[in-house]
């Protein structure tokens, strides 16, 4: 006998069908099986799909139902709460079920045919636990112990607002053993921002659990796996072996059948919302996952986003979340480190450094101690300009200036990867004295290269070597950290002390537990002050209180800490709060002035994206789509009150409106509630298709809506 399946499948953008198509198969397969099936002139990976929430789409003729090609026979059916995550992230954030399901599963299981599967199952090997073992931990603090008290006895949300250096980790680990000590079954997932901070978290929970449950316990799940290591993670996690799930936001998709607990470590992070496919916040979903599958969720951070920071507040307020305070740092003597502001409009001009800052660094690095310095621009200028006709380095290709590196004299363009050498000369006028303009990461280690010349690394003068070593600098960022390897061999020359200097981007300016840093300088941070995006003073005010979390981390050296910003703008706010470490008068400020402007968390926002050949198009398209809102929808049954809280803005260009020869353009949409605003965007679809037709549209290459953006 046959039975008719319907199979959620990811189908191509440009056919007419929807996500779930039917297929036939001699036996009835539960929902969440995973099946192969034939589409179109392939074979591609399916998920069978409960019929009660689906309907089949596209046209339904019995004689043309194709069969199943296979059965991945050994793995469990997915959920029903894993189908009913993937449900709601599709329709929350307006993609195809079929992309977002597909998507999230190991790139192998799309490729391995049933039979290959089946050899992969009969080679995984059992690590058993070491069983009887002691748990080894250290002794909490009264802060973490009150943590850890209201986190078990309520159900969250949770806001952990901790400094840096109170040892949130801790707690995180602490709640994860009670869970696992207490339910044979449970399992926990624990994300954090940015695969390189996925290794020291993995160090520390195997160390912590792999001796109480074997080395399988514990899988980490990122982009940065193989995708044999992925596929062996996620069926770990899948099948229940693996206890801890830790990784970076596609780990929120990860198949845990059992899962107890979610802790999202710094969740203000902005990676945690994907900027491609479905443009998901993480941190959003690990929330509504934690509701729908009944597990405790922990958001943790030195600077909450102001959506988390807002959403914390008493219940009787209209809060969600249980917020809960750890402002101490851990050990005795840990205090947080002094900021110092430094007015640069008394310092030379086109200083790159100030007089006091250089002074302070030598003291430190004579000292033995180490020193970060931090500016969030890689590559040596940000330009390439003359002074005589006024060209500059831009990209042909891009509305976008291409980057001098100095090292390999070239000029590359960080949005769409064109690169060249360094002209000679002005390609304009034939000037041989073309010249950078501004700064970036390499030309910070070059001078302070020149600047710490006749300064000798500490305890390197000897009666063998009277002259002593030089100063030693590193610098990470994206161009040094490229090859594989690289990131981890620098981090731990720092951790080992064979680092004097850390010159870095933001990649340094967060997680990582450098225990000899005494001083961190922030080189330039003005630029975000005066964005236009209503979001940068929160990222700087973050990013700044972060790359100040890395100072005097070791109790023995924390009273000496100190964070130096060189601005030119000493008296704004935002580093009046920063001096003082007073995130909560921060964050008050800032909501204060998102209220007063009707911008969230007070309003509901989504951007519509569209790129074409040409602006025109780009406009065209998302002002036809726009104008129809305004006025047929508005004529919809039900519709006319509900248009009138949505606001459209008009099509503009993006901040950089042309990459890689494609001209992008932009709509926002806001509107006080969330709910109208789901309805509109779900009904606006139909809108948006029809509109991409249309002759005025012509050029037209994609365009995509992304719900709840953080970037404007």
């Amino acid at each position: 006998m046959s039975h008719w399946l319907p199979v959620l499948v990811h189908t191509p953008a440009h056919a007419a069908l929807g996500p779930v198509l039917t297929y036939r198969s001699e036996h009835l397969l539960p929902a969440g099986t995973l099946v192969r099936v034939p589409l179109g002139n392939r074979e591609t990976l399916g998920v069978v799909w409960d019929a009660a929430t689906a309907e089949a789409t596209g046209e339904f003729d019995p004689a043309k139902v194709r069969d199943i090609a296979g059965v991945l026979e050994g793995i469990p059916p997915l959920s029903r709460a894993w189908q009913q995550l993937l449900g709601f992230t599709a329709a929350y954030y307006q993609r195809s079920a079929g992309e977002v399901a597909l998507a999230a599963l190991p790139p192998q299981l799309r490729e391995l045919n049933p039979e290959q599967m089946a050899r992969r199952l009969k080679r995984k090997k059992v690590d058993a636990g070491a069983g009887g073992a002691v748990l080894a931990a250290p002794a909490l603090t009264p802060e973490q112990a009150t943590a850890i008290a209201q986190i078990d006895s309520q159900s969250g949300p949770f806001l952990l607002f901790g400094a840096t250096g109170s040892g949130k980790t801790e707690v995180y680990l602490h709640c994860v053993h009670k869970l696992l000590a207490a339910d044979p079954d449970a399992q926990a997932l624990v994300m954090v921002p940015e695969i390189n901070l996925t290794p020291q978290l993995e160090e520390r929970f195997k160390a912590r659990f792999a001796p109480l449950y074997g080395e399988q316990a514990v899988v980490s799940l990122h982009s940065g796996m193989t995708n044999p290591q992925r596929l062996k993670s996620w069926l770990s996690a899948h099948g229940g072996a693996a206890r801890i799930v830790l990784g970076t936001r596609m780990a929120v998709f990860a198949s845990l059948p059992k899962l107890r607990l979610i802790v999202v470590d710094e969740e203000h992070d902005p990676s945690y919302k994907s900027g491609e496919g479905a443009r998901y916040s993480a941190r959003d979903l690990a929330v509504y996952r934690g509701k729908l599958e009944g597990a405790k969720v922990i958001l943790g951070s030195a600077t909450p986003s102001l959506e988390s920071w807002h959403h914390s507040r008493p219940a009787e307020e209209g809060g969600r979340y249980l917020r809960l305070h750890m402002p101490s740092r851990v050990g005795e003597s840990s205090k947080l480190p002094l900021v110092r502001r430094v007015d640069m409009n008394h310092q030379p001009r086109r200083a790159i450094f100030s007089t006091p800052l250089i002074a302070a660094i030598k003291e430190r690095v004579a000292r033995g101690e180490q020193v970060m310095v931090f500016l969030n621009r890689r590559g040596y200028a940000p330009v390439l300009t003359c002074e005589d006709c006024g060209w500059k380095s831009e990209c042909p290709h891009c509305s976008a200036f291409r980057v001098f590196h100095k090292i390999d004299r070239t000029l590359r363009c960080h949005h769409c990867g064109f690169t060249e050498r360094v002209p000679r000369a002005c390609p304009d006028c034939g000037n041989v004295d073309i010249a950078p303009f501004g700064r970036g990461t390499e030309q910070l280690e070059e001078h302070l290269a020149e600047l710490l010349v006749d300064v000798r690394r500490h305890g390197s003068v000897t009666p063998e070597n009277p002259d002593g070593e030089h100063v030693r600098i590193a610098r990470i960022d994206a161009d040094s950290t490229k090859l594989k390897g690289q990131l981890e061999e620098q981090l731990a020359a720092v951790h080992a002390g064979d680092v004097d200097v850390l010159v870095g981007t933001q990649m340094i300016a967060k997680g990582h537990d450098f225990r000899r840093i005494t001083l961190v300088a922030a080189v330039n941070p003005d630029g975000a002050l005066f964005s236009s995006d209503f979001r940068a003073p929160e990222r700087l005010f973050s990013l700044l209180m972060q790359a100040a979390g890395r100072a005097g981390r070791d109790a023995t050296l924390g009273a000496q800490s100190e964070v130096w910003l060189q601005t030119f703008q000493p008296e704004h706010g935002l580093y009046a709060a920063l001096k003082k470490h007073d995130y909560p008068a921060f964050a008050a400020q800032q909501l204060k002035e998102r209220e007063q402007a009707n911008m969230p968390p007070f309003s509901a926002q989504a951007l519509v994206r569209a790129e074409a050949k040409t602006q025109e198009a780009a406009q065209a398209f998302l002002n036809a789509a726009r104008t129809f809102a305004q006025t047929e929808m508005a004529a919809w049954d039900g519709w006319a009150e509900a248009l009138e809280q949505v606001f459209l803005y008009p099509a503009v260009p993006m901040a950089i409106q042309r990459v890689a020869n494609i001209e992008r353009a932009q709509m926002l949409i806001e509107c006080p509630s969330r709910a109208t605003l789901q309805q509109f965007l779900t009904a606006w679809q139909s809108v948006l298709h029809a509109t991409r037709s249309q002759p005025e549209c012509k050029g037209l290459i994609r365009w995509a809506i992304d719900v709840d953006p953080l970037a404007i």
